[in-house]
């Protein structure tokens, strides 16, 4: 947990809306410890309602996504698997098409790229269709 806080620069900005950390009750997100290293980082702790995975859905989800990448290979060692992870995790978070994001991928949004992408894919849809009104053209008197 505290990698991901690194990663997501929080300790060095100001943010209105500090992060929360969502749970099942498994004896790992019990523990006096995690209680303390929440409370000190300013984190709420939400834990799920007990035998009802449904409040984990989004995880769930990730977790079924992931897997099914995952075990379409064969891995040899550990290592291998661990970069598979990384793999999909860069995937799934960054290039990823999002419907939320009018079917755009966060690392274009974050660049600033919707206009660019946008254009693109106008530019191809007008190719596109400029070449199915051709082939589609009939001869006359045939």
């Amino acid at each position: 947990m505290e990698l991901a806080l690194e990663k997501s620069g929080l300790e060095k900005v100001r943010v209105r809306h500090r992060p929360r950390l969502l749970s099942d009750n498994g004896p790992a997100y019990l523990s006096k410890e995690l209680k303390q290293f929440l409370k000190r980082k300013d984190i709420k702790h939400i834990r799920g309602a007990p035998y009802h995975p449904q409040t984990q859905g989004k995880i769930e989800r990730w977790h079924r996504s992931m897997k099914n990448v995952v075990k379409l290979q064969n891995y040899y060692s550990p290592s291998q698997l661990a970069e598979a992870i990384d793999d999909f995790v860069e995937y799934y978070n960054n290039q990823r098409y999002h419907e939320s994001l009018e079917n755009m991928t966060p690392v274009s949004i974050y660049y600033g790229k919707e206009k660019e992408v946008q254009s693109k894919r106008e530019k191809i849809k007008r190719e596109t269709m400029a070449l199915r009104r051709q082939q589609n053209l009939v001869p006359v008197g045939v």
